[in-house]
């Protein structure tokens, strides 16, 4: 078995000038999720399997009692409408655990997709504050200084307050390796407490990703979910508050 290899399931699909949008895990797992609900809503059809040997010795128990090796998975959708794009979408279940991994990894990736015709990538990812948040801006990153302008048009933000910042993982890497190549990239990288999966910001990327794209789906899945995490994040607050004010009983109690 080759460091990364390549599954086809059936014959590799036939795109026209295709957009790769990848959404691997990472914090608050928000591309992850961004990605997932577009495959599900758009329906679009898996035709690849990654398999890496950076990737954790691991296999997933499905509910019927079968196993899937852990994996990536490369799937397409083919445009509509005239103002529309083919699209190559990337989600999985991991990113690799090393750099050479992450290296061999992208480089896969890079392959396929300019296999298919693709020179234009969004990744998507979190970024990490430490905090709850209201309203996530949705912060940027391109391969080009011509690609700034018309990011910011669509309500992306860009943080030139803040020099010397980078993207760790595939998301950043996809971009650099791709210039290379000569890939335009953006990177959309959505504000994130990023200890919990974070629906509320998948969600605003997914908003910025819709207008640049033109596919019109529906968000009410991700927002009932945000609910359902931000119930989790209060339960787990009062808990932690709780903790705390019985620890300080004890101090009194001993004192």
């Amino acid at each position: 078995m080759e460091y990364v290899t390549a599954r086809y399931i059936g014959k590799k699909p036939k795109l026209k000038n295709p957009l790769l949008i990848e959404g691997l895990p990472g914090i608050g797992n928000v591309g992850k999720l961004a990605v997932e609900h577009l495959i599900d809503s758009i329906n679009a059809v898996k035709f690849a399997e990654l398999h890496c040997k950076d990737f954790p010795p691991q296999v997933f128990i499905n509910t019927d009692g079968t196993i899937k090796l852990v994996n990536n998975e490369f799937y397409y959708w083919k445009a509509k409408k005239k103002n529309q794009r083919d699209l190559i979408l990337l989600t999985g279940d991991y990113q690799g655990l090393s750099s050479q991994g992450q290296y061999e990894l992208v480089e896969k990736i890079l392959d396929i997709s300019e296999e298919l015709g693709a020179k234009e990538m969004f990744t998507l990812g979190g970024y990490g504050l430490g905090h709850e948040i209201d309203k996530p801006e949705v912060l940027c990153a391109t391969t080009d200084k011509s690609l700034v302008k018309k990011m910011k048009k669509h309500g992306a933000v860009f943080k030139k307050n803040e020099p010397g910042g980078g993207i760790v993982g595939a998301s950043g890497l996809l971009l650099g390796l791709g210039k290379l190549r000569g890939f335009n990239g953006i990177c959309f990288m959505g504000e994130t407490p990023g200890y919990l999966v974070d629906p509320k910001s998948a969600k605003a990327v997914l908003k910025i990703l819709i207008k640049i794209t033109n596919i019109d789906i529906n968000l009410s899945a991700l927002e009932k979910k945000a609910r359902e995490i931000e119930n989790i994040a209060h339960q787990l607050q009062e808990m932690e508050a709780m903790s705390s004010k019985d620890k300080s009983d004890e101090l009194k109690y001993i004192g």
